[in-house]
């Protein structure tokens, strides 16, 4: 079983590879991956998750699992320790962009929102602004106490 650890300066690059693999943006990941969460299986890193924290608002990054660890519950293990991460840092709101995984973050609750109305430290994110494209879908739920 792979376990979930919070990412340290030195998976940056490991995170990185993965991220680009799945073809997730990666251009502006913080050098201590602050909020980011590995799975790893034999000391590779085989999944990651991350938040970005404004506020009360928080911007789901990078759900991201290797291709050869796909269907083992991954995806939803990180999910879940980040939804613990981010009300612990007393985010209220999460928001993503996707353009290939709405139906899976609708399972977790998500539902899709007009860009327009993301608050405004959202909006400004390099992925909001730069790193995603305009035709990627926004998508929102709370994140309850």
């Amino acid at each position: 079983m792979e376990e979930l650890a919070d990412a340290v300066p030195a998976d940056r690059d490991a995170v990185a590879a993965l991220l680009a693999s799945c073809g997730l943006p990666h251009q502006d990941l913080a050098p201590d991956l602050l909020h980011f969460i590995v799975a790893r299986s034999g000391g590779r890193v085989v999944g990651v998750i991350g938040l970005e924290v404004h506020g009360e608002d928080g911007l789901l990054r990078s759900l991201a699992v290797a291709d050869d660890h796909r269907g083992e519950g991954i995806a939803r293990r990180l999910y879940a320790s980040l939804l613990g991460r981010a009300r612990g840092v007393g985010v209220t709101r999460l928001y993503l962009l996707t353009t290939g995984a709405r139906g899976f973050f609708e399972m977790l609750g998500f539902r899709a929102v007009d860009r327009d109305g993301v608050p405004a430290a959202i909006r400004a994110t390099e992925e909001f602004r730069v790193l995603c494209p305009a035709s990627a879908i926004c998508m929102v739920r709370p994140v309850s106490r």
